[in-house]
């Protein structure tokens, strides 16, 4: 009987907490449905540029899928350092010259399938010989060197916005937020002041994890190392300021964990660990409005391409713009504890 109670009383408090019962059920079929739609069949298709290129070339090429552009050299140029195109092929010289953007291994090997499929069909007509550069990047660069920004953001995010909501949760179930609340401090000064507080030890956190992974693990570092830590900081800010602001909605530890597969996960997906171009066309544009995936791309642009403020400022001021816009709310979600 005392066994029978016991069961009862478990059911009865899952039926009393509804969202634990959905994280139970649906979640998981949350998850497994973005797997069947990151996961699909759709293969890569590189877009190529072609340069002065032989008629037979060109009409070879485009058998391949490959989604190809007879342009100049500057503006070839341009969109390659854009990482709009994957590869130019030059005919301007004794023979084809091939430049591979290189940041990301699957589009590398995509476009080298492509090209070597044209020279392989196209004996007697093409000269066989092709000189092959990189942008960026090398013919030696393994997955984790491409995944590795990615993985750093990602940690940084993840870790910053579990303790910061779960801390912020306990000021609030111990009272402590409340006592605040009675005080003369305005709304804006105590959730700055918490981010302040919380954001001490995050900076620390992230700059570890950043050195770490470049300066012990090895990972691949072309630019400045202060972007990555700029970066970095501001993905921690941004987890912060995002992870408090979901504790007020939540009344135990176990309802902040419940927002992992919700908020976590997806962003993880369309962060740009996979190519959102082999990712269903309907469900791709979750990516941009979230904000790692402009975190991989500012990461990735730094540490594998080698670029600078001009080329990160656009990501960065979406990161300060989502941290400014989750702060906002933090203040407006007070109010349901003070009214001023």
């Amino acid at each position: 009987m005392r066994i029978q109670a016991m069961f009862i009383r478990i059911i009865k408090q899952f039926f009393r907490d509804p969202r634990t019962l959905a994280l139970l059920i649906i979640a998981p079929l949350f998850v497994l449905t973005l797997l069947s739609l990151v996961f699909t069949d759709k293969t890569y298709h590189p877009d190529i540029a072609l340069v002065d290129p032989p008629a037979i070339f060109e009409h070879k090429i485009e058998t391949t899928k490959a989604t190809v552009t007879v342009l100049p050299e500057h503006e070839a140029s341009e969109r390659l350092h854009d990482t709009e195109l994957d590869a130019i092929v030059r005919f301007n010289a004794q023979k084809p010259m091939l430049t591979i953007e290189g940041s990301d291994p699957s589009a590398n090997r995509a476009t080298l399938r492509a090209i070597q499929q044209v020279f392989k069909s196209s004996q007697g007509t093409v000269n066989q010989s092709i000189d092959i550069n990189y942008l960026h990047g090398s013919e030696d660069m393994n997955t984790f060197d491409n995944f590795g920004p990615v993985f750093i953001g990602f940690f940084a995010f993840f870790f910053v916005f579990l303790i910061a909501g779960v801390s912020f949760l306990r000021e609030r179930t111990t009272g402590t937020l409340e006592r605040l609340l009675t005080t003369p401090l305005r709304r804006f000064e105590i959730v700055v002041g918490y981010i302040l507080g919380f954001g001490f030890f995050t900076a620390i956190q992230t700059f570890v994890l950043a050195w770490f992974a470049i300066y012990i693990l090895d990972m691949m570092m072309v630019g400045n190392f202060m972007y990555v830590i700029l970066v970095t900081l501001l993905t921690a800010f941004t987890a912060l300021t995002l992870g408090t602001l979901l504790s007020a909605f939540a009344n135990n530890e176990l309802q902040m964990i419940q927002f992992i597969p919700l908020v976590i996960v997806p962003q993880f997906f369309f962060s740009g660990v996979f190519n959102l171009e082999t990712v269903s066309d309907w469900v791709s544009w979750i990516g941009p409005m979230t904000p790692l995936y402009y975190v991989a791309d500012a990461l990735r642009d730094v540490m594998i391409r080698g670029y600078g403020w001009q080329e990160i400022a656009l990501n960065i001021y979406v990161l300060l713009g989502f941290a400014l816009v989750f702060m906002t709310l933090n203040v407006l979600a007070l109010k349901k504890h003070r009214r001023l």
